[in-house]
């Protein structure tokens, strides 16, 4: 396995105002729940493109690398699995892996390559991310599927608090975390465009699945939302809420008792055109 820089790429400089910053002990916390949670929605969904020997993948935003792998399985030998990220990967040498340092929001990729993109929580952080899945459905080989899994954090209520207090505390929780995420550059409520984005781009066959689940006490889903008090704490600060408040919202989040809906988890494919649209008057 190489940990090369892209052929096609310089290195990237990283990225101005993402929100969850590099950390070692918080990054490596943020993908294990982010993994325990999705991907029992995540790999079934890549399974049914028919991933298969031969094909070659790309992983945007690997993380720690856990989509890379399982699609590495699949592809064997005589395919390929690219995984990218802003940064030197955590993850472990893996067989059939390239992994490089990458940026998707300002370096090139090459076109008509990858039969099977994914792309798990990244776009809505960055800005330009209409432009980003353009250039990821022009990197597409014709028929050749993109998946992009995304939330909209504008429905996560609480269901059962201990009191009116502990749910106005909650509340103030997610409004300060959207604030902090958009402040950063990032959209929320992204997950439930996406579609309509992939159709902008010129892909077919869309296929949206939202997604909900229960966050309890026992749940990676309120586990990971508990992890975003700590890495994202200065910013949630800067939202408005206090060390008491973090560590209060916190000791709620292991209460038996506590029940919350989760965001919403759009799973969202889309593949690239067979054949060019029959323009007017052509023959």
């Amino acid at each position: 396995m190489a940990r090369t820089g892209a052929p096609e790429a310089p290195q990237a400089t990283g990225a101005v105002g993402y929100a969850f910053a590099p950390h070692a002990t918080h990054s490596a916390e943020h993908h294990r729940w982010v993994a325990e949670t999705w991907d029992p929605v995540t790999l079934p969904r890549l399974a049914a493109t028919g991933v298969t020997r031969g094909w070659r993948c790309l992983d945007v935003g690997t993380g720690s690398g856990g989509l890379a792998r399982w699609l590495a399985e699949r592809v064997g030998p005589t395919g390929e699995v690219i995984a990218t990220d802003l940064r030197e990967p955590t993850a472990p040498p893996t067989e059939g892996v390239r992994y490089l340092t990458h940026d998707i929001a300002n370096d090139p990729l090459p076109e008509g390559k990858f039969d099977l993109i994914v792309a798990r929580l990244v776009l809505q952080h960055l800005p330009s991310r209409q432009a980003v899945l353009t250039r990821l459905a022009g990197a597409l080989r014709p028929g050749g599927w993109l998946q992009i899994d995304e939330f909209d954090t504008s429905y996560e209520p609480p269901l059962l608090t201990p009191d009116a207090a502990a749910e106005r505390l909650y509340r103030k929780f997610l409004a300060a975390k959207s604030t902090a995420l958009r402040a950063a550059g990032g959209h929320p409520g992204w997950g439930r465009e996406v579609a309509a984005a992939m159709r902008n781009a010129g892909l077919v066959a869309i296929d949206p699945r939202p997604l909900v689940e229960l966050r309890d006490a026992a749940s990676a889903s309120l586990r990971l939302q508990e992890h975003h008090t700590r890495h994202l704490r200065s910013r949630l600060l800067a939202a408005g809420m206090t060390d008491e408040e973090l560590a209060a919202v916190r000791e709620l989040m292991r209460d038996p008792s506590f029940l919350a809906c989760s965001s919403v988890l759009y799973s969202v494919q889309g593949r690239r055109p067979t054949t060019h649209p029959t323009t007017e008057g052509s023959a």
